[in-house]
């Protein structure tokens, strides 16, 4: 009976929110979680039918979210206007806006893992950058849609050819880490669109491709790893080898996609050149400590604080890396992912369970462990082709000192007589001009990648090819 007293208040509770909701919250609300130098846009819409929330989304443009669930929405009318609490659904650290309804404007406390920010929303759209520098047709060039096969998987992409009959250079393009659809779109940016439109232009063919188990692209039957992904850049290759209008093969990688590019050129024939676009020259451990230690720096972050932090990702990336036993290894991690909360503000009692675990199985899964542990250095010394290796002097990422000499002292012991090395300054790692190289500038910033970037890799590429 009790049970039932129960069901029946919360019935009342529901109706009286949702015919309340119904005239002042329904609908399209679009603002920013107020992160102090990089305040975040979201839009969420709040839709109801009867006492059914269940359709509410909230998007977040600069992480590439879109139509993520909200749940737990509690919507109470007060003699100023009303509160508004949700939640989105499934995200660790259960992330909650909890805020007021007043003047057409909710605003309140953002919350996640312990950390709190403010936030507000209005009816007004925030204007998002624009960006100039996506394609627009008419295309002086033919596109066509492409697949091919390496093992059981299938890959599919974009190839853009010159009119003509040929041949021409072509390249194949290669996304960083993480799965990356054909154009790279990231915070709203298509690099690799962008750059095949400026090269089709100049007379040069590009193969740009969706990630296995991105866009059109079938998944790896197992968890990948860097290797594996060189697989399929060499499925690319002798796709492109197989076609009457292609001449010279080269390869542009970006990010990791430098490390996969100087795989698949060490020991592929058919490769005739080499972009490395922030490429790694170092084994992935000693690039993902330098990367930490830049964006401490540029965050202002300083002192005991920052030394702590860097010895424990230290201590991580030598358990990742090393061969004691796996439950002694998910031990050591568990502990520094609480111990890295604990340094960052988070009491033990009060970090997030599913936040810490998540973090505990991304340190573990197979793509770290081989990316931590490869040493790009033998590949790279036994390229023969000519190489460009370009790096932004701000890109926090894959640090330019570190990387582009480790870099240029591979291929200049393996005997490789043509190297082109730039450092780009007020460049960042997406070859943006930047002001810190931060993330959170990326979305902010107009420009997808820098003409000068774009001209340097076009006319380096018809340099070596014609």
């Amino acid at each position: 009976m009790q049970s039932k007293i129960i069901c029946i208040v919360m019935v009342l509770a529901v109706s009286i929110s949702v015919s309340y909701a119904e005239d002042r919250v329904t609908g399209h609300w679009e603002g920013h979680i107020e992160i102090p130098g990089q305040p975040l846009a979201v839009k969420v819409d709040l839709t109801v039918d009867g006492t059914d929330w269940s359709g509410s989304t909230i998007d977040i443009p600069a992480q590439g979210a879109n139509g993520l669930p909200l749940s737990d929405i509690h919507i109470e009318e007060n003699d100023t206007g009303g509160s508004v609490k949700f939640s989105i659904l499934g995200v660790p650290g259960n992330p909650t806006f909890d805020g007021q309804l007043q003047d057409g404007v909710i605003s309140g406390k953002f919350s996640q893992g312990g950390v709190t920010f403010d936030f507000r929303l209005s009816r007004e759209v925030v204007a998002g950058p624009a960006r100039p520098q996506e394609p627009k047709p008419p295309f002086p060039y033919q596109i066509e849609e492409v697949t091919f096969q390496n093992g059981s998987g299938t890959l599919a992409g974009t190839l853009t050819v010159p009119p003509g009959d040929g041949p021409f250079p072509v390249v194949l393009l290669i996304s960083g880490s993480g799965l990356q659809d054909r154009d790279e779109t990231v915070f709203g940016h298509k690099p690799f669109w962008v750059l095949a439109n400026h090269l089709s232009r100049a007379g040069i063919a590009v193969l740009r491709v969706d990630d296995p188990g991105m866009g059109k692209s079938t998944p790896h039957p197992e968890p990948p790893t860097t290797a594996d992904f060189a697989t399929d850049v060499e499925a690319g290759v002798a796709f492109l080898k197989q076609e009457s209008r292609i001449g010279s093969v080269g390869l542009i990688g970006h990010s990791e996609g430098g490390a996969i590019a100087a795989i698949v050129a060490s020991r592929e024939d058919d490769v005739d050149f080499v972009v490395l676009m922030a490429g790694p020259g170092v084994p992935g451990a000693e690039l993902l400590l330098k990367q930490n230690e830049r964006i401490f720096d540029a965050m202002g972050m300083a002192g005991e604080r920052k030394q702590t932090l860097l010895a424990l990702l230290d201590r991580l990336f030598t358990a990742l890396t090393s061969d004691m036993p796996e439950d002694e290894m998910r031990q050591q991690v568990d502990e520094i992912a609480r111990k890295q909360f604990e340094i960052n503000g988070v009491p033990p009692a009060q970090q997030d369970e599913a936040l810490i675990q998540m973090g505990v199985e991304q340190a573990l899964n197979p793509w770290m462990r081989y990316f931590l542990a490869f040493d790009p250095r033998p590949a790279l010394e036994a390229i023969r082709v000519p190489v460009l290796a370009l790096n932004g002097e701000l890109d926090v990422q894959v640090d330019a000192a570190q990387n582009l000499t480790a870099i240029a002292e591979a291929l200049e012991k393996g005997g490789n007589p043509n190297v082109t090395v730039h450092r780009l300054p007020e460049h960042n790692h997406l070859f943006q001009r930047a002001k810190t190289g931060l993330v959170n500038e990326y979305a902010a910033i107009e420009e997808t990648i820098s003409p000068e970037v774009l001209d340097l890799i076009r006319d380096w590429v018809l340099s070596v090819t014609q």
